[in-house]
């Protein structure tokens, strides 16, 4: 088992990426989170104005990833000092006040400029003037980062997945040496089943006959087979394999990896139930508590 391939796709749902940048006097953040989850959900938080963006990217995100929660989020902020400039209607206003008040105050100074700006409503900050092509290439700049941001994202994710890779094949290397300890315990139940069965009931039976012994033998034989667990440990030994090919093929498994892990625990129950010795038991339990371990890492892959 341990000399399988590499696999050199296997990603993770989990993921994080940043990117800053600014431009034309806009200072602006793309940070994208990636999480577990069922299937691919995008949610993009955008500043107003800005809703036209996530159509595009969008679609470039489901391109690029196939499963998980995924929150794109776009902080803007103006990079350069705020400009003033005054209110004509609100200029005109107090500088009639105050020349009307200068007027009524006999030898009252004339009204200063820097005493009339000062007061509330009189200046404010200016809209940054923009056109068409300054938008567009704001535009085409945001959408580039989120590019890059969607890129970056993809990466960690991989690394992730490589991280995650280590530690599905330990485990799988530990659940075959425990597939082949159970073979080995298991190999002669049934005839010793058969023969403590039939050593109890012919005990029984010299007090109290009942049946034909041949009737019994039978009886006997069939409970023995039903404790015969070759064909659990067989399909086993093929999840693993499966497993294997999985890890191999790397891309996009996760589906099909957690569905493989319930029919490992399909196997791994039933042959607890069948077993009829305390080692192969105890087997059996390292067993559930090697999957359990095995599909909690499996939930995180893409």
């Amino acid at each position: 088992m341990t000399d399988a391939p590499a696999p050199a796709e296997l990603a993770s749902m989990t993921g994080f990426a940043r990117i800053e940048s600014v431009t034309d006097g806009l200072a602006w953040v793309w940070e994208l989170r990636s999480v577990n989850g069922r299937g691919l959900e995008l949610r993009f938080r955008l500043p107003p104005g800005l809703d036209v963006l996530e159509p595009p990217m969008r679609e470039a995100a489901g391109k690029q990833l196939k499963r998980g929660n995924v929150t794109a989020n776009l902080t803007v902020k103006r990079d350069d000092q705020p400009r003033l400039a005054p209110d004509p209607a609100a200029l005109e206003q107090v500088l009639a006040l105050a020349v009307d008040l200068a007027a009524r105050i006999p030898g009252a100074p004339a009204p200063r400029a820097e005493a009339l700006l000062a007061l509330p409503g009189v200046l404010r900050q200016s809209a940054a003037t923009e056109d068409e092509a300054a938008n567009a290439a704001r535009d085409a700049a945001m959408r580039q980062g989120f590019a890059t941001a969607l890129a970056a994202l993809v990466a960690s994710r991989k690394a992730e997945g490589a991280r995650l890779a280590i530690t599905l094949r330990r485990l799988l290397d530990e659940i075959a040496a425990l597939c082949a300890t159970a073979t080995v315990e298991a190999a002669n139940q049934p005839a010793a089943q058969r023969a403590r069965m039939l050593e109890s009931v012919q005990a029984l039976l010299a007090e109290v006959p009942a049946l034909p012994e041949e009737r019994i033998a039978q009886e006997v034989a069939l409970l023995a087979s039903r404790s015969d667990v070759r064909e659990e440990l067989d399909r086993l030994d093929a999840h693993l394999h499966a497993a294997q090919a999985l890890l191999a093929e790397g891309t996009a498994i996760g589906r099909r990896f957690d569905f493989l892990t319930q029919e490992f625990n399909r196997e791994v129950n039933t042959l607890c139930s069948k077993s009829a010795s305390v080692p192969l038991t105890a087997t059996g339990l390292k067993l559930k508590a090697a999957l359990e371990q095995l599909r909690e890492q499996v939930q995180n892959i893409e």
